[in-house]
């Protein structure tokens, strides 16, 4: 589930979803507005794929919170 393989494409994967995040990350911006701008691809078609692409993200040290707001390492 996270890289890609013959069963998962890359865009179902996490590091797949990953890149799109980043992609979106352009300012700090909160949890919620980030939502709101990603919700409607169908890689994120629930909030739960969105939170744990977060935590992966958040776990390779690519992204941080500060002060509630999410913003690019």
């Amino acid at each position: 589930m996270i890289l890609p393989n013959k069963n998962i494409t890359l865009s179902h994967s996490f590091l797949g979803r990953g890149a799109i995040v980043l992609e979106a990350i352009k300012a700090p911006q909160t949890v919620s507005s980030l939502w709101d701008k990603l919700k409607e691809q169908s890689e994120f078609n629930a909030l739960e794929k969105y939170i744990l692409t977060l935590d992966f993200l958040f776990g390779i040290g690519l992204i941080k919170l500060n002060n509630g707001l999410i913003s690019l390492k």
